[in-house]
């Protein structure tokens, strides 16, 4: 099946290079703000903020005048990336140095009295840096007045943990801290993204952060190796062990995560699905005793695979030992996992992320995809598949497996944003405007008037778009069947006041014109005429066609086939066209200039536009989910695709059983008899829309009762 997102990156090199300091461009840029009580570090999975935040520390440490640094982690392995670090080698000022009786991230309770102990012992001597859980840092602050974190800093890592909900313990502790003491913050995270709808911070508590962000792009882009990322998903039914093998790819250094036991994928015995995906591999020929890692003969050619099982729980710490003392690529092929391996957790040279069932937040799926980005000499290309459940609407299940799909549709459009290049947009007030390198000037469009918008325009964007992609009411326009100016006028201008109720009415708009530009231009198809112009000069049926001295009329019927070989996306009167785009051919030249040729065309709306000529009102017309519409409507049969509208049409349906009785079957009998066909839901006329609508509900509610009312 393909992917609904494939990006290819330049292979700069640069997110790898160090300046004087022995910093990468994205720890360099962090160091710019050190000198923020508060800052907040965005940057994706292997982007190195665990060093960055020692070039912080240190420096709040030696040059600001703070006590102490605390550092805590959501759990114990990723303590690891804390550990003692030589930084002068590489012509830093200092070294990372900590003493072993204050690495908290050790076999054990977190909250055992020992922890809490050394916890409080270090509050009150001369050290200067400690590592810790979340959950020690919870225990010991029970101990602790706000004021002992006074002059000390506070990182917490993996930031996406805290909560602003009132039963947040984190969450709480992090506004006490703030409020009532002078400590030093700096969070930091990979994925700000929740996978519910309460907000991390308090937009009160939050603006008070100064936001560092370094995107996936620029990461991805900088990479020596990886050239690029595709992200897809595969749809199954019935068992999903019946369907692994067909996208299991055991050649390729494989991350699998099966589902959660109380998921509607799971086969409820997680030890069951793990020694079923190893017989469907091949025969286990030992587990070595020390390390827990499972050699594995290959059926279809012999081949010894190392395997770990991280899912059943005797023996996991013997295996995480070893897999975080990896050296090799031969090292490990194949890792099966459930709730492990995936934040914080670094194997360099995994190229696939293979997961089972839909993860349910955002920030999973950034994490688990994080593991297959690291750049490495043995992949240029990192995957990410997801096998998902597909409806049936003979299941009880239909509803959840049509949810499922489409956050899995929505989770891979949002990481289509996040690893696009951003675009810088300015208004267009004339035709002799003109755009610098890397901005898009668009008629209509209102700029940002206000610091607070131009800082969520900054920092915020990819937060915002999760939260559109989570609502419900943008679910249920990915089938295509709400008008586009309703989503982008109505359905994300009320998220958008939801996340920000503090903005003006003008500031709001000025947002949702941000985003919904964005999120349109990302999605859509770009042709750059001078270079399409090249590939049609350089085919050899054109080149043959010239030397035969065919005319232009002739020519011209052989171009549609060369554009679609460039862009194989386009239908066939998309391609035609460009059928007179003016090639040298030694005719005379037709109408189109030189200058015309080097624009570049964006597909929108169903048709080119001149990138010069686009207004805000256009983009407004433009589904921004289309594409991915478009992909879910070939990946799946007809049959299906009317499941998942239906469901969602259901859902919206307010009607009483017996108005449905009074449509069905007598009315909907004499309808069909007269015009052939069932009501069409989306008809202009009321009473066979409600016709329609009776047909869904009373389908709905004969489900309900054949299975019990499950859902």
């Amino acid at each position: 099946m393909p992917d609904l997102v494939h990006v290819t990156y330049a292979q700069t090199g640069q997110s790898s290079q160090t300046n004087h300091f022995g910093m990468r461009e994205m720890q360099e840029k962090a160091y710019d703000a050190r000198d923020a009580q508060y800052l907040l570090l965005k940057a994706p999975p292997a982007s190195g903020k665990s060093r960055a935040l020692m070039f912080i520390a240190l420096d709040k440490l030696v040059k600001q005048g703070l006590k102490k640094v605390i550092v805590a982690v959501p759990e114990k392995s990723i303590g690891g990336s804390f550990r003692a670090t030589d930084l002068k080698s590489h012509g830093f000022y200092a070294n990372w140095e900590l003493h072993d009786n204050y690495n908290l991230c050790t076999p054990g309770n977190d909250g055992s009295k020992g922890k809490v102990q050394a916890f409080k012992s270090f509050m009150e001597n001369d050290e200067k840096i400690l590592i810790c859980t979340h959950a020690t840092l919870r225990f010991a602050f029970e101990d602790l007045a706000e004021s002992a974190f006074d002059n000390c800093l506070l990182a917490i890592d993996e930031f996406h943990h805290v909560s602003a909900d009132g039963d947040s313990k984190l969450g709480e502790l992090l506004r006490l801290i703030m409020e009532k003491s002078t400590a030093h913050i700096v969070a930091m995270t990979g994925s700000y993204f929740r996978g519910d709808s309460v907000p991390v911070l308090l937009p009160e508590d939050e603006e008070k952060f100064t936001n560092v962000t370094y995107t996936y792009y620029e990461q991805l882009n900088g990479y020596t190796y990886l050239k690029s990322l595709g992200i897809g998903y595969n749809f199954y039914q019935g068992r999903y062990t019946d369907a692994i093998m067909n996208v299991l790819d055991t050649d390729k250094k494989t991350i699998l995560h099966i589902p959660n036991v109380n998921s509607g994928e799971s086969l409820k015995n997680k030890y069951d699905e793990v020694n079923f995906i190893l017989d469907s591999i091949g025969v286990v020929v030992k587990v070595d005793p020390i390390t827990g890692i499972i050699d594995l003969k290959r059926n279809t050619d012999n081949k010894i695979l190392k395997v770990a099982d991280l899912v059943t729980e005797s023996g996991q710490e013997k295996t995480m030992g070893y897999l975080r003392d990896m050296t090799s690529i031969d090292d490990m092929d194949l890792i099966i996992a459930l709730g492990m391996a995936k934040e914080g957790f670094d194997w360099p040279w995994c190229e696939y992320a293979l997961t089972v069932g839909y993860r349910g937040s955002l920030t999973e799926i950034v994490q688990i995809i994080g593991r297959a980005t690291r750049d490495s000499s043995n992949k240029t290309h990192a995957q990410f598949t997801n096998l998902i459940a597909q409806p049936d609407a003979t299941n009880d299940d239909v509803r959840f497996a049509v949810n499922n799909m489409l956050k899995a549709i929505t989770a891979s459009l949002l990481m289509e944003q996040v690893l696009a290049p951003n675009f810088k947009f300015k208004p267009r007030f004339s035709v002799d405007d003109v755009a610098k390198p890397g901005e898009i000037l668009v008629r209509g469009y209102k700029a940002p008037s206000s610091k607070r918008v131009k800082d969520i325009l900054a920092s915020d964007i990819n937060d915002l778009k999760a939260n559109i992609l989570k609502d419900n009411s943008i679910l249920a326009a990915i089938p295509g069947n709400i008008d586009p100016e309703v989503i982008n006028k109505v359905l994300i201008k009320q998220v958008i006041e939801k996340k920000y109720p503090n903005l003006s009415i003008d500031e709001v708009e000025e947002v949702r014109q941000y985003v919904v530009m964005d999120s349109v231009m990302k999605n859509s198809e770009y042709i750059n005429l001078k270079d399409l112009k090249k590939a049609i000069e350089n085919d050899e049926s054109i080149k043959k066609a010239i030397a035969d001295n065919m005319s232009k009329e002739d020519i011209n019927i052989l171009i549609p086939k060369v554009v679609r070989t460039m862009y194989p996306d386009l239908s066939e009167d998309e391609a035609s066209s460009f059928s007179k785009i003016n090639i040298n051919t030694n005719q005379p030249t037709g109408s189109e200039s030189e200058e015309q040729a080097d624009k570049r065309f964006i597909r929108m709306a169903g048709k080119f536009i001149n990138i010069d000529d686009i207004h805000i009102d256009l983009i407004d017309q433009v589904n921004p989910f289309q594409r991915a519409y478009e992909i879910l409507s070939k990946s799946v049969t007809p049959k299906v695709l009317k499941v998942i509208q239906d469901v969602i049409e259901t859902s919206r349906i307010k009607m009483t059983v017996d108005e449905a009785l009074i449509y069905y079957p007598d009315k909907v009998k004499k309808f069909m008899k007269m015009y052939g066909r069932e009501p069409n839901i989306k008809s202009e006329d009321f009473n066979e829309r409600r016709m329609a609508e009776a047909i869904l509900f009373l389908k709905e509610l004969k489900r309900k009762n054949q299975y019990g009312n499950k859902n």
